[in-house]
């Protein structure tokens, strides 16, 4: 079984998950594996938040060609829109970057 930081890779800082953190939205990047229920506990536990609606949606690879010939795709990853309750407090890896 995976453990709460196997099942977080690593926070996704955009334009657009930017705006949303004053609406308490939080974007990461998730084990690919994960459901929402899973996902939901290890912020819970990671963060210490109350966690109120995960939406998890597939990003798939890319094209990309390194020369003329070989052409290849970057990864497929998983990426999940955490919103938090109100009475929580925010997480503290995103403060200071807006």
């Amino acid at each position: 079984m995976s453990t709460a930081y196997d099942i977080i890779i690593r926070p996704i800082v955009t334009e657009q998950s930017m705006e949303d953190l004053d609406i308490k939205k939080y974007t990461f990047e998730v084990l690919k594996t994960a459901n929402k229920i899973e996902i939901k506990k290890a912020i819970e536990e990671i963060f210490d938040v109350t966690v109120i609606n995960v939406n998890t949606t597939t990003v798939k690879g890319k094209k990309k060609r390194t020369g003329a010939y070989p052409a290849g795709y970057t990864k497929t990853w998983k990426k999940a829109i955490v919103k938090l309750s109100e009475d929580s407090k925010p997480i503290e890896i995103f403060e200071g970057m807006v």
